[in-house]
């Protein structure tokens, strides 16, 4: 697999995974609390880490493993 390929990729996923832990959170927001709230405020706060995880792969920071 390409650097660009794989630079695409995870590209998709940061925009996929910061998109739908927005949209957890606002249907979370218009949700009385309970089981149902927690359940989504889970889901986002995973979401989110997928977020910071994939943002992270794709920092021109990262050097691989010496």
């Amino acid at each position: 697999m390409t650097g660009l390929h794989l630079s695409k990729q995870i590209d998709l996923l940061d925009k996929n995974a910061c998109t739908e832990a927005e949209r957890l959170r606002k249907e979370a927001r218009g949700t009385p609390p309970g089981v149902e709230r927690d359940r989504l405020i889970r889901q986002a706060r995973q979401a989110e880490a997928a977020c910071r995880v994939t943002q992270w792969l794709a920092s021109r920071e990262l050097e691989p493993p010496r």
